[in-house]
């Protein structure tokens, strides 16, 4: 029995031996994807704000007392329609002073061009009828001298007369000049009517001024007034959002500037209306970086109406499509072995049952996966993990795997929880 027990211990030493050369034949077990083109799609994402046009702040442009509020806020008005309205007597009552001397100024202008012009006609031509007489009486007067039958005192005395007709026939016809279209009298008149309707137009306009109406179609935003309340030129009353194409307004980390250009789609939505995307495409990209934050302001337009739940300033979830390839062989981006500086990218290849190195040109890269453009061919079979080394035997496990999923639950690492809330994906 002795003599058996040297027997037994080389055979378990020779079956362990044979156990572990027939394990190391068989290699180490690993998961590989097998290559095949698939449609690859990049996105950015971050976050926006809701932004209009432009936004203005209205108010009185005269001094009074708040009668009524017209519109609340979130109300959409029409340019011209009324916001608030002053009191407003005292205003009326000033224009009703205007209205009254400008028609005083209107029948004067008016009496002067009428009966004020026919009378004075009548006074100048009544004024040449005694100038008139007045030189007839003077020479009667000298032939009554001269044939020497009255004195020639009498001479002086028709004489004086004929002067004192002839001042008033240049004074009837100054009246008659004055009053005529040109005249000063007319010329003053008009002045007179002009100042009153200048004053008239002033009065009309302070009334008018008594009511705020929106400059343009726009959304009240803010108010901040109240009946009763005493306001004053230059203060703001309501905010309000002119009516004009909805923006999204973004500040983008610098280092994703190269992926972005003007018209790229993207998809927006509202965290609070998950369910209700909508679409939009990149206007602007700033021609600036803010040294403050790194960042790029980025603008983007709605392709449809805005939906009704969007609010001014509310916070947006984008997604930009920075990059899309309809067939392209990609792999996960783990996959790729580790390089050191500016070494070409390298994968794991496993054929006839070992791992070879291959040298690949890349391409396209999101947040998970890469485009291979190179050295890759469709069917080949990839380590998902790139750290054995070539030439190791390995037991290949293929493993279902599409870009945006993790090609494993228990060996292949999440790279987009690697990475958190990046913005590229």
């Amino acid at each position: 029995m002795k003599q058996r027990w040297p027997w037994i211990l080389l055979s378990a030493v020779l079956l362990a031996a044979l156990a572990f050369a027939g394990y190391s034949m068989r290699g180490t077990a690993i998961e590989v994807v097998e290559v095949q083109p698939k449609p690859l799609l990049r996105t950015l994402r971050f976050s926006a704000r809701v932004a209009t046009l432009s936004r203005v702040d209205v108010g009185a442009t005269v001094t009074g007392r708040v009668a009524q509020v017209l519109v609340d806020e979130g109300v959409q008005v029409r340019r011209g329609q009324p916001l608030i309205r002053l009191e407003s007597e005292e205003l009326r009552a000033a224009l009703a002073q205007s209205v009254a001397a400008e028609r005083q100024a209107q029948a004067r202008l008016a009496g002067l061009r009428t009966t004020g012009r026919h009378a004075a006609l009548a006074a100048l031509e009544q004024a040449q009828a005694t100038l008139r007489a007045a030189q007839a009486e003077l020479a009667r007067q000298q032939q009554l001298v001269a044939q020497g039958f009255v004195s020639a005192s009498r001479i002086d005395e028709a004489r004086r007369a004929a002067d004192v007709a002839r001042a008033q026939q240049d004074n009837a016809r100054a009246q008659v000049q004055a009053i005529a279209d040109g005249g000063t009298d007319v010329a003053q008149a008009q002045a007179q009517l002009a100042l009153a309707r200048a004053a008239t137009t002033a009065a009309r306009a302070r009334l008018e001024q008594a009511v705020v109406v929106a400059p343009a179609d726009a959304r009240v935003l803010l108010r901040q007034v109240e009946p009763g309340q005493i306001v004053q030129p230059g203060k703001a009353l309501m905010s309000l959002a002119l009516a004009g194409p909805t923006q999204l307004v973004a500040p983008v980390d610098e280092r994703f500037l190269e992926q972005l250009q003007v018209g790229q789609s993207a998809l927006v939505v509202a965290d609070a209306f998950a369910g209700q995307p909508f679409a939009a495409r990149v206007l602007s990209i700033a021609p600036a970086v803010d040294p403050q934050r790194g960042a790029i302001e980025v603008k983007l337009a709605l392709t449809a109406q805005p939906p009704a739940f969007l609010r001014e300033d509310m916070t947006l979830s984008v997604d930009v499509e920075t990059g899309r390839r309809d067939r392209a062989l990609v792999v996960p981006l783990g996959a790729l072995r580790p390089a050191a500086g500016e070494q070409p990218a390298t994968l794991l290849v496993v054929r006839d049952g070992r791992t070879q190195e291959r040298q690949v040109r890349l391409g396209l890269r999101t947040l998970d996966a890469v485009e291979v453009s190179e050295g890759l061919a469709a069917g080949e079979r990839v380590a998902l993990r790139g750290q054995l080394p070539p030439g190791e035997r390995v037991r290949a496990t293929v493993v279902a795997w599409q870009p945006g999923q993790q090609a494993s639950s228990s060996t292949h690492e999440d790279v987009g929880s690697t990475l958190g809330n990046a913005f590229g994906r």
